[in-house]
């Protein structure tokens, strides 16, 4: 149900904001029934607290943007943004009595130039509607985190997310040419180019990739795209341990392969996925390495790989030989989040990033940290760049088990700090790992990010409460 400004349940506080918006705003652009507007009120992150937002509101254009945070400053309301609430760190919890700027209607692709090769997308653009319309020009836009059929370019631009092919071809930031940015008071701004070079002035554009929309809203974005690389093929290597998986990854990067994809399931993965679609795993398999190619003989890239892993110890290589193949080797990662979440019913997600040298280290120690805590936690890892996805699965509903998962993923961003990583490799900082971010940086660090914060956002009224 959409509320009219007579229809909506106000106070004063609330009248006069809503009377404010409508000023610049069509009716049917403006939230307020709270069965309505609750919805919007968490991402898909666990343990982050949330407020109940006063307003949701749906802009179309630009300029329904600015009104909106125009409003906002005068009256000093917080304004939290949004695109498909897929994230995993709280980034887009709702604060209590903002307004939540839902940007999911802003969804057009305004250009696609095979040329100049950029693409210039408005922030509610879901990520796979954008990949498949470059496609047909014979295009590529590399990044796909496991989200990308729901997820928006904003919300990828704002959590600076990554995806399974980033050991190649890079994350999110790499990608983002120009930015047109609506400031806190309302104000357009436009960072960046379109050209392929170009280095006039500070990078805002890298700064607000990543700012988890704490210091503008992002209303449009040129990006990079790339030729469109041959079909991939894949290779699986079953491993006796974990620690032979991770030696197999550290010497296929040393040797100079740019596998497209690399990526490792340790044994509780491989159990969960087999647990629920039946694949056929092997039992005695302790960790599933998979390695893909796009290039031009993927075929022979595949095997000294596979040579790599046999030196390695594997005990199983198999090579796909055609795209068909290569998509049934793929289905056991796909499904491996939804699997080790069927063990208990919930998840928590974390995505410590470490070098790949200590990749080995890393399974070791959250096996020990799953065994310390009574819990089952499964990792599965973009093994190439060392972005591990140690989940932890439990009981909701049970308050021990509830505390012991909480305690056991912050052992966990501990180890990855202790490793020389870092407490995030894609997710963000958003609510769940606020304290985490000042242990990474330092008392300094959030200074300075703070005075970024303060010159951006005065009043702090843009997503207030994520970051620090």
């Amino acid at each position: 149900m959409i509320m009219s400004r007579i229809e909506a349940p106000r106070d004063h506080d609330t009248g006069t904001l809503l009377d404010q918006l409508l000023t610049g705003l069509p009716a049917e652009a403006v939230l307020t029934d709270p069965d309505i507007t609750v919805s919007y009120a968490n991402d898909m992150a666990s343990f982050c607290p949330s407020g109940t937002p006063a307003v949701v509101v749906l802009p179309r254009t630009v300029e329904q943007v600015q009104h909106v945070l125009r409003v906002a400053t005068e009256l000093r309301v917080p304004v939290v943004p949004q695109g498909a609430r897929t994230g995993l760190s709280g980034a887009a919890n709702a604060s209590e009595g903002c307004i939540v700027l839902s940007l999911t209607r802003m969804d057009r692709i305004l250009e696609i130039s095979p040329v100049d090769r950029i693409a210039v997308v408005e922030p509610g653009v879901v990520n796979a509607t954008l990949s498949r319309a470059v496609n047909e020009h014979g295009l590529y836009y590399p990044p796909d985190p496991s989200s990308w059929e729901m997820c928006t370019i904003g919300g990828n631009i704002g959590t600076a997310s990554g995806g399974l092919c980033c050991v190649k071809y890079g994350v999110t930031a790499e990608y983002v040419l120009g930015l047109d940015v609506v400031l806190a008071d309302g104000r357009l701004m436009s960072t960046g180019r379109r050209t392929a070079k170009g280095v006039a002035g500070y990078d805002l554009t890298r700064l607000f990739v990543g700012s988890e929309g704490s210091l503008g809203i992002v209303v449009k974005a040129i990006l990079a795209l790339k030729p469109r690389p041959p079909q991939q093929l894949v290779l699986a290597a079953e491993f006796g341990s974990a620690a032979a998986a991770c030696d197999a990854v550290c010497r296929i990067m040393a040797g100079g392969h740019v596998p497209s994809l690399l990526e490792l399931m340790d044994r509780t993965t491989v159990k969960a996925v087999n647990d629920l679609a039946h694949m056929g795993l092997p039992e005695t398999t302790e960790a599933l390495l998979l390695a893909a190619f796009d290039t031009a003989d993927p075929g022979a890239d595949l095997a000294a790989v596979g040579a790599l892993c046999e030196a390695a110890g594997a005990t199983g290589v198999v090579p796909a030989e055609d795209a068909a193949e290569s998509e049934l080797l793929l289905q056991a990662r796909r499904l491996s989040l939804t699997a080790l979440e069927a063990v208990k019913g919930t998840t928590m997600i974390d995505d410590v990033c470490v070098p790949r040298s200590r990749l080995g280290e890393m399974l070791e120690g959250v096996e020990r940290i799953a065994e310390k805590y009574r819990l089952t936690i499964g990792v599965c890892a973009h093994a190439g760049d060392g972005n591990t996805h140690p989940t932890v699965c439990f009981d909701a509903q049970d308050p021990d088990e509830s505390r012991r998962a909480r305690e056991s993923f912050d052992e966990i961003m501990a180890l990855g700090l202790e490793l020389g990583g870092t407490i995030t490799g894609e997710h963000g900082v958003g609510v769940l790992k606020k304290e985490w971010l000042a242990r990474e940086i330092g008392p300094v660090g959030v200074e300075m990010q703070r005075a970024v914060k303060a010159a951006f956002d005065p009043l702090g009224i843009l997503n207030p409460g994520k970051l620090f």
